[in-house]
C-alpha cells in the first residue's frame, strides 16, 4: 500500500514500457478491489455505511447501505438494505433495495425486494414482495415508461369502438 520513496531517480525503463501510473490513481482501485467483512462472531449495533465492497458473516442490526454487498452463511442483518448489488445467502429481516439482487440456496429474506435484476436459486426462502425498479427518464428524452392515466371523462364503454381521429388542440 504504501512504499518508501528514495531521493535517488529509479533506473530508465525499457523503451517499450508503459509510462508509470500517478500514486493517487492507484488508491481508489485499489481500496475498491478489497472487501470489508464482518466475521462471524461479530455483532454491530447501528447501521453499517459506506460506498464500498461489504461482506457481513456476523450480525448487524440496523441499515447497511454500501455499493456491494455479500451477506455470507452466517451473516444475519436485522435493517434495511441498500446496495448496487446485493448477493444473499444468509438472512436478512427487512426490505432489500439493489440493482441487482441474487438470492442463493441457503438465503432468507424475510422482508420486500426492490430491484432491477432478480435471481433465485432452488431453496432460496422468500417472503414479502418483489418490486422492480422503473427507470426514471430526464424531461424531454422520450416517453416515460409508465402511460400516464387517461383524464376521468366519459368515453366508450367496453365494447365499443374508439375513434382513432385525431382530436382539435
Amino acid at each position: 500500500m504504501f512504499s518508501k520513496q528514495t531521493k535517488t531517480p529509479p533506473k530508465p525503463a525499457t523503451p517499450a514500457a508503459a509510462p508509470p501510473i500517478p500514486a493517487a490513481a492507484e488508491t481508489p482501485k485499489a481500496r475498491s478491489k478489497v472487501a470489508s467483512l464482518i466475521s462471524d462472531g461479530i455483532a454491530i449495533e447501528g447501521g453499517v455505511v459506506g460506498d464500498g465492497e461489504l461482506q457481513i458473516d456476523g450480525i448487524v442490526r440496523g441499515d447497511v447501505r454500501v455499493g456491494r454487498l455479500t451477506v455470507g452463511d452466517t451473516g444475519h442483518i436485522e435493517g434495511s438494505v441498500y446496495a448496487e448489488a446485493a448477493e444473499v445467502r444468509g438472512r436478512v429481516i427487512g426490505s432489500v433495495t439493489a440493482k441487482q439482487v441474487r438470492l442463493y440456496g441457503t438465503a432468507y429474506v424475510d422482508g420486500d425486494i426492490t430491484h432491477e435484476q432478480l435471481a433465485m436459486e432452488t431453496g432460496a426462502f422468500f417472503q414479502g414482495r418483489s418490486l422492480k425498479f422503473q427507470r426514471s427518464q430526464a424531461p424531454g428524452q422520450g416517453a416515460s415508461p409508465a402511460p400516464a392515466p387517461a383524464p376521468a371523462s366519459p368515453g366508450p364503454t367496453m365494447g365499443q369502438p374508439v375513434s382513432s381521429a385525431p382530436k382539435p388542440a
